[in-house]
C-alpha cells in the first residue's frame, strides 16, 4: 500500500489535492482524526483488497493541539508495519489566504470566538508546524491556479509510483520572489541576459533563439555543468535517506529566460539518466488572446 498523507494551511487546496487523488484511483478519506491514523493505515494494509492500494488521508487543524506534536510517534508504526506514506504540506502567503476566504466567503475553521482572520492563519501555522518539519513534499500554492495543482499533485504525487526521487525544476523570476517551497534555490543573474537584446525580448528561455544565445556562453555552459555535477553527487544520498521528492529552483530577474532555459537544460538532462523529472515555469507571461 501506498499512502499520501495531504496536510497544510486551510485555504491552500488540500481539497483540490485531495479530490486530484481520488480522480487518479487513490482511495481517499477526508479528515481524519490524527489520532487515528496508525490503526487505520495498518489495517487497511493488511486488507487484500486493490482498492486501498493506493490511499490518501487528509488532515487539517481541527485536530487536537497536542495531537499534533506527537506526529513523529503516529508515523512510527508505519514505518514498522513498511507502508509507504508520505507527507505532502500545502500552503500559501498570508495575503492569499485572506484573500481566498473574503472571495470564497468560507469561515476559517479556526475563527471562533473573537479570533480574527489574520490571527487564525498564524495560529494555523503555529498549530501545523510538526507536519511542515516533517513533510516530504512543500507545496506553496500561493502563485498556483487549480490547474496549475492538479497538474502538480498528478505529475509528483500520482506518478510518482517507484522508489526513485521526484525531481522538479521549477522557474521563477526574483521580482515575484522565490518560492518557499523550493529545497536549492539557484540565481542565475550572473549570467548574461537576453532581455537586453531587442530581438530576444518577448521571446522566452523555451525559444531557440534565446537558446542559441544562452548556448553560446562559457559562463552559462559551466553553471549548468556544476549544478549538474552538484545534483548527481547529493540526489543519490537524498534517496539513502528516503526523500521522494526534491525540488529545485531557478531564479532570474523576470522568471522568462534565463531561469527557464536553465530548467528546461537540467530537466532534460536527468531525462536522459533515466530520473523522474517534472519541469514548471512559474513566471512566464501568459499570451493574451489576438
Amino acid at each position: 500500500m501506498k499512502l499520501a498523507i495531504i496536510t497544510g494551511l486551510s485555504g491552500s487546496g488540500k481539497s483540490v489535492a485531495l479530490h486530484t487523488l481520488e480522480d487518479e484511483g487513490y482511495y481517499c478519506i477526508d479528515n481524519l482524526p490524527v489520532f487515528l491514523l496508525p490503526a487505520l493505515a495498518c489495517e487497511l494494509a493488511t486488507r487484500k483488497d486493490k482498492r486501498f492500494e493506493l490511499v490518501a488521508i487528509s488532515i487539517d487543524a481541527r485536530n487536537a493541539p497536542d495531537e499534533f506534536e506527537s506526529i513523529a510517534t503516529l508515523l512510527q508504526p508505519l514505518k514498522k508495519a513498511g507502508i509507504r506514506h508520505e507527507v505532502i504540506f500545502l500552503e500559501s502567503q498570508d495575503e492569499t489566504l485572506i484573500k481566498r476566504f473574503s472571495e470564497t466567503r468560507r469561515r476559517h475553521p479556526l475563527t471562533g470566538g473573537q479570533r480574527p482572520l489574520s490571527e487564525a492563519i498564524s495560529y494555523e501555522r503555529e498549530l501545523m508546524a510538526p507536519f511542515l518539519n516533517r513533510a516530504d513534499l512543500r507545496i506553496d500554492t500561493s502563485q498556483t491556479t487549480l490547474h496549475e495543482l492538479r497538474h502538480i499533485i498528478r505529475s509528483r504525487i500520482s506518478e510518482h509510483l517507484d522508489t526513485k526521487i521526484s525531481l522538479l525544476f521549477q522557474s521563477f523570476g526574483f521580482k515575484q520572489g522565490v518560492p518557499r517551497d523550493a529545497d536549492f534555490v539557484y540565481d542565475v543573474r550572473c549570467l548574461p541576459n537576453p532581455h537586453w537584446e531587442p530581438e530576444l525580448r518577448p521571446l522566452t528561455g523555451q525559444d531557440s533563439a534565446v537558446i542559441d544565445f544562452l548556448s553560446a556562453s562559457e559562463d552559462v555552459q559551466r553553471y549548468k555543468a556544476e549544478i549538474v555535477s552538484f545534483l548527481e553527487q547529493w540526489i543519490p544520498q537524498f534517496e539513502r535517506e528516503g526523500r521522494s521528492y526534491l525540488t529545485i529552483a531557478i531564479g532570474c530577474t523576470g522568471g522568462q529566460h534565463r531561469s527557464v532555459f536553465m530548467a528546461e537544460q537540467l530537466t532534460h538532462h536527468f531525462q536522459t539518466c533515466g530520473r523522474q523529472v517534472q519541469t514548471r515555469h512559474r513566471d512566464i507571461p501568459i499570451a493574451k488572446p489576438g
